[in-house]
């Protein structure tokens, strides 16, 4: 009979940022996000439906569904709201099978999520998003804890021991809704990942654009202050329409750039000074001197600078996979402790969640994909070609081990370039990742460099999961204009040789090159698309967006000459090709004289504009030519 303590366990984050995560005995086997398979971006998972991310957690593993210990899972959602009844669904058979069934709170599981990869005992847990758990489904405990009992939770501060995490605080939308579109303007929020989203939805059109405003922010002034946002009555947000009603209008970016840059860095301000106050409360309330964060808030690394230097607390810890799909990996370990009992694992400070793929998958992805070589440099490492060839001013992707679970790219799937040239960031945000100028690039470092580029103050020197962001020296931000901010910042990886050896061993070989110790780093995908997990993905990626090469698990790949992209191909039907269903439209614009481009921009001019995108397009001639259904002109 199996050893509790070599429990099988499946953490599911059911919501947007779908994710699955599979324990056995206490260790990560694996964990990854929907979309990273479906090629969807910000792809949801249901209780009731089957998951991709579930199927590659138990192959990874090499079990079924039978073997599964416990199932916990957690959503946002109302338990019982559609599509969310985890008993129905046909991949888990859970009653086949008596696999005991754990639901989490959403807050809960970001909690469990931060403390159990933080390698603490003990500490202050924080968590802040948008939007948690409707307060009918949390248990008691944690219900007793809310300040306004109306709506869902939006801030919680706990404290934890030995694993078990005990409610402080709990803040809610008060009955209100956290992100309320008005129909003209900005929408109106009740929570501060509400506040942030509304303006990403003003200035860029989407609640999910948070990253782009922190990367805008910096090129503003302060014009309006938090309290047009918020105020604080007895420790409670009151959130104000102010602001939503001076921006009642549309047009998003390009537009009114002076008065967004001043809206980014007016509520970037407003964040900051409000998760001041809420940590130092939470110092307060606690008595611990270690805090543990994580919610999709906790992704924005200017405000968690100012947390870790001015918070009240000596050490900060933050999960890679902060957002929503670190919420399966709290779920997981849950269910590991309900089972064994708690145990206390070391700081993780990595993210390398996803499988290994071995060389016949590598060699399948070659053989696959077309107008793909693979060259043999003489008498070089890969490191040293790598190297060389960015320094020549080449683009390259890096796809190296498991994949990462958060959304920051951190050597396993990268594209990565010299940071030393003023053209890079230009030629990668217009050419490669087909984005707004302004957005700023990762500098990846050697760690034990970093205190001569960066100004610490007396703080940790250490970011290894590029949730920091941090000033350069003066004298060394002209040094890398690539990488260095219009703040002279930077959103700083640093990269230690027993963490991600092969990432330094690449960033060693540039700095052999050039002095430079460091890199532009940048997440592998495409404008609008997930970022790659397999080698095939890899491939496609290189074709789409336009990189030089890629090297993936030690092997150099790069585009036949004379081919920028596969969209620079003219495929043409063969006489035999049989139509499936949705395919004529696609067929039809393949005539034997439009390129790819030419083919991308009519499926778009007949309303395919939300369903195709370029590597979308690469990856669908590509599956018809493998299917001998379409040739390409010349090759």
């Amino acid at each position: 009979m199996k050893s509790r303590k070599a429990a099988l366990i499946l953490g599911i984050n059911a919501s947007h940022h779908g994710s699955a995560c599979l324990l056995r005995g206490g260790r990560l086997v694996c964990a990854i996000q929907e979309e990273r398979l479906s090629r969807c971006k910000r792809d949801r998972i249901y209780g009731a439906s089957p998951s991709r991310a579930v199927q590659y957690c138990l192959d990874a593993c090499g079990i079924g569904p039978g073997d599964l210990d416990m199932v916990v899972w957690s959503t946002p959602r109302p338990v019982n709201s559609a599509g969310q009844d985890i008993g129905a669904n046909p991949q888990l058979q859970i009653g086949r099978f008596g696999t005991p069934v754990v639901y989490l709170s959403h807050h809960l599981g970001h909690a469990v999520s931060a403390i159990a990869m933080s390698g603490e005992r003990e500490a202050a847990v924080l968590v802040v998003d948008g939007v948690g758990s409707p307060v009918e489904d949390l248990v008691p405990p944690h219900r007793t804890a809310i300040r306004e009992a109306a709506g869902e939770e939006t801030i919680s501060l706990y404290t934890a021991l030995d694993g078990v995490i005990t409610p402080l605080e709990k803040y809610t939308t008060g009955g209100a809704k956290w992100f309320e579109p008005s129909g003209f303007g900005m929408p109106k929020f009740a929570s501060l990942g509400g506040m942030y989203g509304a303006v990403a939805a003003q200035i860029f059109g989407h609640v999910s654009e948070a990253g782009k405003v922190m990367g805008l922010a910096p090129f503003g002034q302060v014009s309006i202050p938090p309290e047009d946002f918020y105020s604080v009555e007895d420790g409670l947000f009151r959130f104000s329409s102010t602001v939503p009603e001076r921006f009642a209008f549309q047009g998003a970016w390009p537009l009114h750039q002076r008065l967004y840059a001043d809206l980014a860095r007016s509520v970037q301000n407003a964040l900051e000074e409000a998760l001041l106050l809420i940590v130092r409360r939470l110092s307060r309330l606690s008595g611990q001197k270690v805090l543990c964060y994580a919610g999709g808030v906790a992704l924005n690394g200017t405000a968690n600078e100012r947390i870790l230097r001015e918070g009240g607390f000596n050490r900060v810890y933050i999960p890679a996979a902060a957002e929503d799909s670190g919420v399966a990996i709290g779920a997981a370990f849950y269910g590991h402790w309900l089972l064994a009992g708690y145990s206390a694992g070391s700081k993780v400070s990595s993210d390398q969640c996803g499988r290994p793929y071995g060389a016949w998958e590598v060699a399948a992805a070659i053989e696959e994909v077309p107008v793909v070589s693979v060259p043999t440099p003489a008498g070089s490492s890969i490191y040293r070609e790598t190297a060389r060839r960015l320094t020549a001013g080449q683009f390259g992707g890096w796809f190296e081990g498991g994949s990462e679970l958060g959304p920051r790219a951190l050597g396993q799937r990268s594209i990565v370039a010299d940071p030393r040239r003023i053209e890079t960031k230009a030629e990668l945000n217009s050419r490669i990742k087909q984005r707004e100028a302004f957005r700023p690039f990762a500098p990846a470092i050697l760690e034990e460099h970093a205190p001569e580029w960066f100004d610490f103050e007396g703080t940790d020197p250490h970011s290894p999961l590029m949730l920091r962001v941090v000033a350069f020296k003066p004298e060394k931000a002209a040094l890398v204009p690539a990488v260095s901010h219009v703040d002279n910042s930077g959103r700083l990886q640093t990269v230690s040789a027993g963490t991600a050896p092969s990432f330094y061993r690449l960033i060693a070989a540039f700095r052999d090159e050039t002095g430079i110790p460091l890199l532009l780093n940048t997440s592998f995908n495409g404008p609008g698309e997930p970022i790659v997990e397999t080698p095939a993905d890899a491939l496609w990626g290189m074709l789409a967006c336009g990189l030089d090469f890629v090297v993936v698990e030690h092997r150099m790949i790069e585009r036949k000459a004379g081919v920028f992209t596969l969209l620079d191909l003219t495929p043409t039907i063969l006489a035999d090709a049989a139509t499936q269903d949705g395919e004529l439209e696609l067929l039809d614009a393949m005539n034997g004289i439009r390129n790819g481009h030419a083919i991308l921009e009519r499926l778009k001019q007949r309303g395919w504009e939300k369903r195709i995108t370029a590597e979308c397009l690469c990856v669908r001639m590509a599956r018809l030519r493998a299917q001998n259904r379409i040739c390409f002109k010349g090759w």
